[in-house]
């Protein structure tokens, strides 16, 4: 049986999942909490809205939509709000729209990342070097500002211990499936919002992997000191009753990151991209089953305070 999702819903999953992003009070990123880093709420929803329809074009190849969407966020906001998200939600959405008769996600996954080619690696330069953005790093191989030689999965093999975006393509979204998506649904059974879902992929992200961002501009022994920092925040979400019950925590935490302009985005970007990959599960087994799968997204019961953007 094949997969039968249709467009406008992944791009329904896909916006879902950024939303819910800036919802969520993350340590030292931009929320409806408190804006940050020179960019703001409604720059996040408008990069949102815009890389939706070029993400999920059927037929269209990973390196095709990374390139398209990254256009369309230049020419929303004219600034880079989304590169990351853009990179992991590429192969995610277009597994789900692959002609296969598995409904396993990962397994998809990992067999649009073989299929990538040298054009894909062309195009997803072009798009990194549009967004001005540090990318994969400097290289003395694969290098973003030359021509690849090589597939877009050779380059980020490549780049994978630098850089985390280009580790979820070296190692088929294993930290992505096993870490991020697992919390999200756990933070679901136990908060039913979006945005608790995100903030545990998150807390459980960073307390286990430095960010690379982070560590490729402050330095590795700052990213660690965020990571020890970060696990004790996870093992305090873990135990808490309610989100409301660590937010004042939270928000300390990223006033402090703000203040000292220190920003996990990649870990930001890999906690949408594990919500984004939960949705399309759920509608992976909607369509083998015909039944609709227990939705993903719910208000929350515990709604978040907006304390200003």
């Amino acid at each position: 049986m094949l997969n039968t999702i249709s467009s406008k819903r992944l791009a329904q999953a896909l916006k879902s999942a950024c939303l819910a992003e800036i919802r969520a009070p993350k340590p030292g990123n931009v929320s409806i909490y408190s804006a940050g880093h020179g960019m703001t709420v409604q720059q996040f929803e408008a990069s949102a809205n815009a890389v939706a329809a070029p993400l999920t074009v059927p037929g269209a190849s990973v390196g095709e939509r990374i390139l398209c969407a990254v256009q369309a966020t230049q020419q929303a906001v004219g600034c880079n709000t989304n590169l990351g998200i853009v990179l992991l939600a590429a192969p995610l959405l277009c597994a789900a729209q692959l002609e296969s008769d598995t409904r396993e996600l990962q397994q998809r996954v990992r067999s649009v990342l073989q299929q990538l080619t040298q054009q894909d690696a062309e195009l997803a330069y072009a798009a990194i070097r549009l967004a001005k953005h540090a990318g994969l790093g400097s290289s003395a191989r694969h290098d973003i500002s030359e021509r690849p030689q090589v597939t877009l999965l050779a380059a980020m093999q490549e780049a994978r211990n630098r850089d985390s975006i280009a580790r979820q393509y070296a190692n088929g979204f294993a930290d992505v499936f096993d870490v991020g998506v697992a919390r999200a649904r756990e933070a679901l059974a136990r908060f039913s919002g979006e945005e608790w879902a995100v903030l545990s992929a998150y807390l459980a992200m960073l307390a286990r992997f430095p960010d690379s961002h982070v560590e490729r501009k402050l330095g590795s022994e700052l990213a660690r000191e965020l990571t020890s920092r970060a696990a004790v925040l996870d093992s305090a979400w873990q135990r808490c009753d309610s989100p409301q019950a660590l937010l004042p925590q939270l928000l300390a935490f990223d006033a402090e990151l703000k203040r000292d302009g220190i920003n996990p985005g990649t870990t930001a970007d890999l906690s949408v991209a594990s919500l984004l990959a939960l949705r399309l599960q759920d509608l992976l087994h909607e369509s083998f089953t015909g039944s609709e799968a227990k939705p993903a997204s719910h208000r929350s019961k515990t709604k978040p305070q907006h304390v200003g953007a």
